[in-house]
């Protein structure tokens, strides 16, 4: 343990970067992608308590935290843990979050590594199921801990760190757990790090997450198909008409065309916060189409500023196998992605009473299935924060390369957890890029990222443990 009169963050990021160039964050990382923790199938719920109790309540523990795992109230789903480590020498006390759960392995899709439950290095990508959402983030943010803790023999501050185990099935639960601990998870600030940067080499503040709304549209007319050279015109198709609904929503170029689901105006500070960054999923990602979205907004104001409509999947007969007939049905999966401010309870109402002014009464909305839709509701903290503020002077002493301060990801997360229920400022820090393949066959990590990710944490964590916080 070094003396404290020698120790600097110099130091502390010195320590944390050699745990990711020595070999030392990759050991760790595949012993935890190892470990199958889809919370999807019930397959994995072992796993996801597994993961819990045997490897981050270990890994905690050597660092000198507290550990208490809460039993999930949600049938089927994973514990969350709440370690804890308390220095009561009058810092703050900051709530950290990392998901051991992913979604499911896919894995006869992958085409490079070795499947989804064992690590493979390839240049500088590290490949394997939660490499980058959210197994690699979070182990990270413990290396960058500990190297605070060996650079100054404590931390400076408190630190209380979440482990959930359903974030890739809407965090159900954990709300509950939440409410009913309420002074267990209470801090003064979130920090916590999950979703990728607006591009690989430009280190990235979120500032909340959209919402999503999934729902189903469907119409129904008839039992059974029924041929179409002897109906064909005579009976109304299903898949036209419910086609011809959707186009009613967004324009030809995707421009909302409910009123109720376009949201405030942009506010100035996010304008400005938003004005030099630009969408780069990385070499394998999509090319931008800028005729996309809201006129007049820029694709990253479309993107972490606006709500957008998708239909995520859309059925009708058999695609596989079609038949001359005209089908009885037609349905589409769709979402609404929700920034702040945007009235959640009249996303629905909006639509009926948008679909029944234009004659669409037969088009039916409803809502899948629990586990299947998004259980999370639009949240920020806006960019002029103290505490947003004070994050980012600390990067910014961290690093050469310009920050981007996002208001909110474009996907969703479980920001209201600590902007609603606890009342706190949360501030994301995320470890990944969009083209990391999230979500799908051969996701990865990039080494280079990682250790410029760590580096940025220890010296936030080290900022965090002197006497110029916010209060």
């Amino acid at each position: 343990m070094s003396d404290e009169k020698q120790a600097s963050r110099s130091g502390a990021m010195a320590r944390a970067r050699a745990y990711v160039q020595g070999g030392a964050f990759e050991s760790d990382l595949a012993r935890r992608v190892a470990i199958p923790t889809e919370s999807q199938v019930a397959r994995g719920l072992p796993h996801l308590i597994r993961y819990q109790h045997e490897e981050m309540r270990p890994s905690f523990e050597a660092m000198g935290f507290t550990c208490e795992i809460f039993d999930n109230p949600v049938a089927g789903c994973g514990p969350v843990l709440l370690a804890q480590r308390l220095e009561r020498d009058g810092g703050p006390t900051v709530l950290g979050y990392g998901h051991g759960d992913v979604v499911q392995g896919l894995d006869d899709q992958w085409t490079k590594g070795d499947g989804p439950w064992r690590t493979a290095r390839d240049g500088d990508r590290v490949y394997g199921r939660g490499t980058a959402d959210n197994k690699g983030q979070h182990t990270i943010n413990l290396g960058a801990l500990q190297a605070v803790i060996a650079e100054r023999g404590r931390l400076g501050f408190s630190a209380k760190v979440m482990i959930e185990m359903g974030e890739e099935n809407g965090s159900r639960g954990v709300r509950e757990i939440m409410t009913a601990n309420r002074d267990a998870f209470s801090a003064d600030v979130f920090i916590g790090s999950d979703g990728p940067r607006v591009r690989m080499d430009r280190p990235t503040i979120s500032l909340g997450a959209r919402g999503g709304q999934s729902f189903d549209l469907f119409c129904d007319l008839r039992q059974g198909a029924h041929h179409s050279g002897n109906w064909g015109g005579a009976l109304a198709d299903p898949a036209m008409i419910l086609a011809q609904a959707l186009s009613t929503i967004v324009s030809p170029t995707g421009e909302l065309q409910i009123p109720e689901w376009r949201p405030p105006e942009i506010s100035p500070a996010v304008r400005e916060a938003l004005r030099d960054v630009v969408l780069d999923g990385g070499p394998d990602g999509p090319a931008v189409d800028a005729d996309w979205g809201e006129p007049g907004l820029s694709p990253a104001e479309n993107v972490y500023a606006w709500n957008s409509f998708a239909v995520l999947a859309m059925l009708s007969g058999n695609p596989d196998r079609p038949v001359n007939a005209i089908a009885p049905w037609a349905r589409a999966r769709c979402q609404l992605r929700y920034i702040a401010g945007t009235d959640r309870a009249d996303i629905l109402p909006a639509l009926r009473q948008h679909l029944d002014a234009r004659g669409f009464e037969h088009v039916k909305i409803a809502l899948p299935p629990p586990e299947t839709s998004d259980g999370f509701s639009a949240s920020r903290t806006e960019p002029d924060h103290p505490w947003a503020e004070w994050v980012r002077g600390s990067l910014s002493r961290s690093t050469n390369a310009p920050l981007a301060v996002i208001p909110q990801t474009g996907g969703s997360i479980c920001n209201d957890l600590f902007t609603d229920l606890l009342g706190i400022p949360a501030i994301w820090v995320p470890h990944s890029y969009s083209g990391c393949s999230q979500h799908a066959p051969d996701e990865h990590i990039l080494m280079s990222l990682s250790s410029n990710a760590i580096e940025l944490m220890a010296g936030l964590y080290w900022d965090l443990g002197n006497e110029t916080t916010p209060r």
